[in-house]
């Protein structure tokens, strides 16, 4: 089955609480937008680390290129 950016969605929004995501892509290349209040007082590094952490083994095995835009609900108000 191919990756979609609807199959990203479900994966991020089931292993991780977020205010706000969106995802977009071509099945693969993906873009993501994740707002998350787990970001809190992380930095970029660690943040994606969290989002590598919530797509589990799916980073190597289904999703080849995810450029994605971590922010905290505050950051993403402002």
């Amino acid at each position: 089955m191919a990756t979609t950016p609807e199959l990203i969605h479900g994966y991020l929004s089931a292993g991780l609480e977020c205010t706000h995501l969106t995802v977009n892509g071509d099945g693969q290349h993906f873009e993501a937008v994740i707002v998350s209040p787990a970001f809190v007082g992380k930095r970029s590094i660690q943040r994606h680390q969290i989002v590598y952490a919530a797509l589990g083994d799916r980073m190597r095995e289904e999703i080849h290129a995810l450029s994605m835009k971590t922010l905290t609900p505050e950051e993403f108000k402002g």
